[in-house]
């Protein structure tokens, strides 16, 4: 099957169509190698990730026909994939490249941390958009516009901002929150900083204090922690993360973590304020859905338990 395949790929990469553009021409973005040749009006596209690009497709009411979602912890995105009629290609990690073949797609969309290589092969069966927009909300604009829905764009984000101003004015100045991601071998802290993970940026918008330990002007990107290391999560309300892209929800290890004296040292432990977030949120990211759920977690255990 891979032999023919292969073969099938050979044969689009000598027809015309890859050699002039008969759809929009978008001559510049945030995506790998612009120029990109999209179709009018996509009618049949594949994400080949299960986060961003997929829910925010489905949010846009694009046409989305595969994307992998075997392993997807965000059973509510799932559902909606495949109320939708999305094809699963199976895992994220190693997608089916004989689904995506048969589905016939005429546009690939998916994030470019998929690499070079993803690009070349996904490019090779339809017109590809990696996008590289580090912000959830340019990450949305981009593919928007790459897809021919831009119009009306901003006017998604209205009852958002509504709820992200109300939730500033309501969220305690005073109070000092700490966010830590428990994996089977360290902990991760993503953070507040210019072009910050989604679910962190819209903390940030919402006006929630992080720790001067977990706060940069510059980007630097996420501090990968031992036990030692989770003194400087010194806030005065903890929010942990379990899961997400690995085992650590089933590993067992984080019932080890909250059972260790240095863990139970942390100021927010002690105070009865360590409260466990939803991994599918906080790590599998997709679009507006997923931002007012954070803004649901900010309402639950930072406003109503400061």
């Amino acid at each position: 099957m891979r032999v023919v395949v292969l073969v099938f790929i050979s044969m689009l990469l000598s027809s015309p169509v890859f050699a002039q553009c008969d759809g929009r021409l978008i001559e510049d973005g945030a995506f790998l190698h612009p120029p990109l040749c999209a179709p009018k009006e996509p009618k049949r596209i594949v994400s080949l990730v299960p986060t961003f690009s997929l829910g925010i497709a489905l949010e846009l009411g694009l046409p989305v026909v595969g994307a992998p979602l075997f392993g997807m912890s965000d059973e509510d995105l799932k559902s909606r994939a495949e109320a939708a009629g999305v094809v699963d290609l199976g895992s994220f990690m190693e997608p089916s490249i004989e689904k995506i073949v048969a589905l016939q797609p005429d546009l690939i969309i998916g994030s470019d941390f998929l690499g070079e290589e993803a690009y070349q092969m996904a490019s090779r069966l339809a017109p590809t958009a990696l996008l590289t927009g580090a912000n959830w909300k340019e990450f949305y604009r981009t593919l928007a516009n790459i897809t021919g829905v831009a119009d009306g764009m901003e006017g998604r984000f209205t009852e958002y901002e509504k709820r992200v101003a109300s939730v500033r004015e309501r969220v305690p100045k005073d109070v000092r929150v700490s966010v830590v991601r428990i994996t089977p071998w360290e902990f991760q802290v993503y953070l507040d900083e210019p072009d910050a993970w989604a679910p962190f940026d819209v903390l940030r918008e919402a006006g929630v204090r992080r720790t001067d330990f977990e706060t940069s002007e510059t980007k630097v990107g996420t501090k990968r922690l031992d036990f030692e290391g989770l003194t400087g999560l010194d806030g005065d309300i903890l929010l942990y993360i379990v899961g997400g892209s690995n085992d650590s929800a089933t590993s067992g290890r984080h019932e080890a973590v909250l059972a260790n004296p240095l863990w139970k040292m942390l100021p927010a432990v002690k105070a009865g304020r360590a409260y466990r977030v939803d991994a599918a949120t906080w790590m599998e990211f997709s679009g507006l859905a997923s931002a007012n759920k954070v803004l649901d977690d900010i309402e639950t255990y930072i406003i109503s338990r400061p």
